[in-house]
C-alpha cells in the first residue's frame, strides 16, 4: 500500500482495496540520477492511487542517489543492483524482489500526474486481454507537444521502423487532442510502461542483451504473440524530459537502435517473411547510411556498418545468450495479424511523400 504513517486497515478494506484498486508497484531505474529523483519523486508520491508501492531500483550509481532517497524519502524501497546493468538487465534483476498485479516501469525524467495511474490500471483490469499500456506522454519542456519516446503509442512499419501516434522520426506533433481516443497499438513506451506482472515473468522479460533502446518493444511483440493487447490510454497524461541517459543524437543510441533493431526482428519473425523482411530491411539502412554520406555525416555511415557487424556476431556467437529466446516457447505470428502494424514504408512516405504526421498516413485503426 502506499503509505505514509503507518494507517491500519481490516480485512474487508483490503479486499475491497484488491477487487476495485488492484495493486502496483512504480519502480524507477536509476543510475546517476540524483537531480531527476530530486525534482521528480515528489511527483510520484503525490500519485492519487490507493494500493500503490514506489521502488527505485539503483544500477550501482556512483553519485548520492541512494543516501539522496534514504534521507528525504525512508518509506520508499531501494533495490540495489549489482552493477550498471542497463535497463533491460536492470529492470529483469528489480523486478525478481517486486510483489504486485501491475508494474509500472517509470523512468527517472518523467513528471507524472496526479490521476496517471487509476485511468490505466481501470482499462487493462477491465479487459483482460490487454498485457500492456502507456498513458498518453508529453514534453516536459514543451507541454503542448508530444514526446519522442512514446506519444500517443507505438507503430511499427512492416520493415521494422517504429514510429509513434503523434511522432515520425524525428518529427513530434503538437498535442490538440488528435490521439485522445485509447487505441490498440503495436508497442508501448519504456518512459511509462504499464504492464501485467505476471506476463512480464511469463513472457521472460526484457532482453538483456539489448541494454538499452528498442527491449520494450521486443517484449510488447511477443506479448502480441501471446495472445494480449498492447494498448494507448491517453486519459492518462505524463510529461517526459528524454535523453536522461543516452541524449537524443548519440552515436552509441544510434548504435543500439540498428542492432537491436535487427536482432529484434530475427527473433520475432520467421520462415519467408523473416529472410524477406531482413534482406529488405538490409536495402533500406543501406539507403539510410547512403543518406548520411550525402548530407555530410560519414560517421553515421559507420555507426550502421558497426551496428550490422554486431548483428551478425549476436546471430552466429550470442544467439543462445539472448536472455528470452529460450525462455518458453512463444507461437509465431505473421506481423500481419498484429495491432499497430502499418503495411507500407514509412520512410518512404515521410521523407518522399512529405507525410509528417501520423493523421497525415490515413491510417484505419482497429
Amino acid at each position: 500500500m502506499k503509505t505514509i504513517g503507518n494507517p491500519i486497515f481490516d480485512k474487508s478494506t483490503i479486499k475491497f482495496m484488491a477487487d476495485f484498486f488492484p495493486s502496483v508497484a512504480v519502480v524507477i531505474l536509476n543510475w546517476n540520477g540524483r537531480s531527476f529523483l530530486e525534482k521528480f519523486l515528489p511527483f510520484v508520491i503525490a500519485t492519487d492511487y490507493p494500493n500503490l508501492k514506489i521502488y527505485v531500483a539503483d544500477n550501482a550509481s556512483d553519485d548520492d542517489s541512494a543516501a539522496f532517497i534514504k534521507r528525504e524519502y525512508p518509506h520508499i524501497n531501494i533495490i540495489q543492483n549489482s552493477g550498471n546493468l542497463g535497463f533491460a538487465g536492470g529492470y529483469n534483476e528489480a523486478l525478481k524482489k517486486v510483489e504486485a498485479a501491475y508494474y509500472v516501469l517509470l523512468n527517472s525524467d518523467v513528471e507524472v500526474t496526479k490521476d496517471w495511474i487509476l485511468p490505466i490500471i481501470r482499462l487493462m483490469h477491465n479487459n483482460p486481454v490487454i498485457g500492456a499500456c502507456q498513458p498518453k506522454i508529453l514534453s516536459c519542456q514543451d507541454r503542448n507537444q508530444f514526446e519522442y519516446a512514446g506519444a500517443a503509442g507505438g507503430w511499427m512499419d512492416h520493415w521494422g521502423y517504429s514510429f509513434c501516434r503523434g511522432r515520425i522520426f524525428d518529427t513530434t506533433e503538437a498535442d490538440t487532442g488528435q490521439y485522445d481516443n485509447a487505441a490498440k497499438i503495436f508497442w508501448a513506451s519504456g518512459a511509462a510502461f504499464f504492464i501485467k506482472a505476471a506476463l512480464y515473468h511469463q513472457a521472460g522479460g526484457l532482453d538483456e542483451y539489448f541494454f538499452a533502446h528498442m527491449e520494450e518493444i521486443d517484449l510488447c511483440w511477443r506479448l502480441q504473440r501471446m495472445g494480449y493487447q498492447v494498448w494507448c490510454c491517453p486519459q492518462s497524461v505524463v510529461y517526459h524530459v528524454g535523453g536522461g541517459s543516452l541524449a537524443q543524437g548519440s552515436p552509441y543510441k544510434m548504435f543500439l537502435n540498428f542492432r537491436n533493431n535487427l536482432i529484434m526482428m530475427h527473433k520475432n519473425l520467421s520462415g519467408i517473411e523473416r529472410v524477406t523482411k531482413l534482406a529488405i530491411r538490409f536495402m533500406l539502412d543501406g539507403f539510410a547510411a547512403f543518406r548520411s554520406i550525402v548530407k555530410g555525416y560519414p560517421s553515421e555511415l559507420k555507426i550502421i556498418l558497426k551496428a550490422h557487424g554486431a548483428y551478425y556476431r549476436w546471430l552466429f556467437q550470442n544467439k543462445k545468450r539472448s536472455s528470452t529466446l529460450n525462455k518458453r516457447y512463444i507461437p509465431i505470428v505473421k506481423m500481419k495479424n498484429l495491432s499497430g502494424t502499418y503495411f507500407h514504408t514509412i520512410a518512404w512516405k515521410y521523407f518522399a511523400k512529405g507525410k509528417q504526421t501520423f493523421s497525415s498516413l490515413k491510417i484505419k485503426e482497429k
